[in-house]
């Protein structure tokens, strides 16, 4: 299933984009508490995308973020996580040495294909492990249902020196892997974490890899996450380096860095 059939089908069906929240800039560290872990992930010569912490030496990212237009693999040198970005300042900057995108993830050209998407989904290791009180890395939680509130805390195009943090926005539609939410991203939100409350802590619940705009109202669209990122972590942690190996595993793309989907 294509997603311009499914978004036409669902999108202000529901009422959701009325109880979403403004779009907040973090722009003091007491704003920004509990979200330092979520980072802007540089890309030299390139851009940038964004990255949260899940292990004291892992970030999660959408896999898209880690290839050229033309399909060839970014190396990992070319990566620098800055937690807690804000005006110039990171709470803590770190190089990468590994990549590995989810292997079911093939990209064959433009495609709007949910099989795509559902494995939408990367892990970077980290040069050196995050061990700073404020940084704390986040736990993943069960995938969302239609109808569920969530937030998200990304960095994108006019917004690249802080973080924004969107407090409420609304599951729409969970379907083949994907979740498509009413929560506000631009070019750069790739791989933003999408975070819902579980016993008053912040658990990330997808990651965003595309986005739509409908009549006017933008739709944001997500991986599942749960069993995908599981299924890598356990590939990324048995997997043979060797001495000074990078690992990229997952299918080349054919267009270009921020994968958004403009019906």
């Amino acid at each position: 299933m294509r997603f311009l059939a499914l978004l036409l089908a669902l999108t202000l069906s529901t009422g959701a984009f009325a109880q979403d929240s403004d779009l907040v800039t973090l722009q003091t560290r007491n704003d920004s508490r509990g979200w330092e872990g979520v980072g802007r992930l540089d890309i030299l010569d390139k851009g940038f995308c964004t990255a949260a912490l899940i292990q004291s030496k892992l970030i999660l990212t959408a896999a898209h973020c880690l290839y050229e237009a033309d399909g060839t693999p970014i190396s990992p040198d070319r990566f620098i996580f800055e937690a807690g970005l804000r005006d110039g300042r990171a709470e803590a900057s770190r190089n990468v040495i590994r990549l590995l995108a989810h292997p079911a993830y093939h990209h064959t050209g433009p495609s709007t294909d949910t099989s795509e998407v559902a494995y939408d989904i990367a892990i970077l290791e980290l040069d050196q492990p995050i061990r700073n009180g404020r940084i704390i890395p986040y736990a993943i939680a069960s995938k969302p249902e239609a109808g569920d509130e969530v937030g998200i805390v990304s960095y994108g195009k006019d917004r690249a020196n802080a973080a924004s943090l969107q407090k409420t926005c609304q599951v729409i539609e969970r379907q083949n892997g994907v979740i498509l939410m009413s929560c506000d991203i631009a070019l750069g939100s790739s791989g933003s974490p999408v975070f819902a409350m579980k016993d008053g802590t912040a658990k990330i619940v997808s990651v965003v890899s595309a986005m739509a705009d409908v009549d006017g109202e933008k739709i944001s669209i997500g991986t599942s996450l749960q069993d995908p990122l599981a299924e890598l972590i356990a590939m990324f942690a048995s997997a043979s380096t060797g001495s000074g190996r990078k690992i990229v595993l997952g299918g080349q793309r054919n267009e270009t860095g921020a994968k958004f989907v403009t019906p």
